[in-house]
C-alpha cells in the first residue's frame, strides 16, 4: 500500500534527547512501517537525516527493505557534500533541494520525523 504520502527525516534519529534513543526509535519506526504495510510513497532525507541511508547506520536494513518494497527515497545532495557522505550512500538516490520541494508540492500529506 504506497499512499501518496511522503516522509522528511532531518535528523540522524528521531526527537530530540539521546542520539542513540533516537536511531532505536527510528529503527522501529521503519520497521513498523513495513510490518503494518503502511508504506510511504517516499521518504525523503536532509540535513543530518542523510546520516540514516549510509553505511553503518543502524536503520540501513531496513530502509533497503522498504525501498525493495517500492518505497523511493531520496538524499538531499547538498547535505551529504555538507557531511562529507556523498561515497557512503547506501540506500535511495540523489537528489536537489527543487527535486525534494516538487515531491513535497505532489504528495497528499507530509509527515515530518
Amino acid at each position: 500500500m504506497h499512499k501518496n504520502t511522503l516522509i522528511q527525516v532531518t535528523q540522524n534519529g528521531m526527537g530530540e534527547g539521546s542520539e542513540e534513543l533516537g536511531l532505536k526509535l527510528a529503527t522501529n519506526y521503519f520497521k513498523l512501517l513495513d510490518a503494518e504495510n503502511r508504506l510511504p510513497k517516499i521518504i525523503v532525507f536532509y540535513n543530518a537525516g542523510v546520516k540514516l541511508i549510509c553505511e553503518d547506520s543502524p536503520t540501513l536494513g531496513v530502509l533497503q527493505n522498504l525501498e525493495q518494497k517500492g518505497v523511493r527515497m531520496l538524499a538531499c545532495k547538498t547535505c551529504l557534500d555538507f557531511f562529507n557522505l556523498s561515497d557512503k550512500v547506501k540506500v535511495g538516490s540523489v537528489g536537489s533541494m527543487p527535486d525534494i520541494i516538487t515531491l513535497q508540492a505532489d504528495a497528499d500529506k507530509v509527515i515530518n520525523l
